[in-house]
């Protein structure tokens, strides 16, 4: 069941990174892979424990509520990227980052993990499992991203982005559901 649960958290949350990093990989410039690959990485490691860090108090002040809370939150951004809201920003021809740019970008890439972070309480799993887990994900689909990001049109990316969201629903379904049988 946890591994179950790490590689439906863990997988869905990669999508966006490959997406973005396949429309940087479509610039064609080999240079900055690494320096881009660990800057999402740190990102998307990063932004679970701001969310945790924030969640925690908002858990303590709402109550029995927060599992809801948490539940609506991961829904929410499942949803906004299955519907592909915010998609006419990257229809723009995306330069390959740098200083401020860059982090905008790695913030970008990783509110998705920023929500998961708001999370963790109610999914019970270890935290520093689930970060390592999640930057190695973001270091691995950056390059992926990148070698491939001649080969993908942008209605592909969109797509596999959609499909991401797709998977965060339905796992908010289903500790929706867990919640609700116990």
């Amino acid at each position: 069941m946890v591994i179950g649960k790490l590689l439906a958290l863990v997988l869905p949350l990669g999508m966006d990174t490959l997406a973005v990093s396949a429309a940087l990989g479509a610039l064609g410039s080999a240079r900055g892979r690494v320096r881009v690959a660990v800057l999402f990485a740190a990102f998307e490691g990063g932004m679970p424990l701001v969310g945790l860090a924030a969640g925690a108090p908002l858990g303590r002040a709402i109550g029995a509520a927060a599992d809801y809370v948490a539940i609506a939150v991961l829904v929410a951004f499942g949803l906004y990227a299955a519907l592909g809201l915010g998609d006419e920003e990257r229809l723009t021809r995306p330069r390959w980052p740098r200083g401020p740019g860059a982090l905008l970008l790695g913030l970008g890439v990783s509110l998705d993990e920023l929500a998961i972070g708001f999370t963790f309480g109610l999914l019970r799993l270890p935290v520093a499992l689930v970060v390592g887990l999640i930057a190695a994900q973001a270091f691995t689909m950056t390059l992926v991203g990148l070698r491939l990001g001649r080969r993908l049109s942008l209605r592909m990316q969109e797509g596999v982005e959609r499909l991401a969201g797709v998977a965060l629903v339905v796992l908010g379904l289903v500790l929706l559901t867990e919640k609700l049988i116990r």
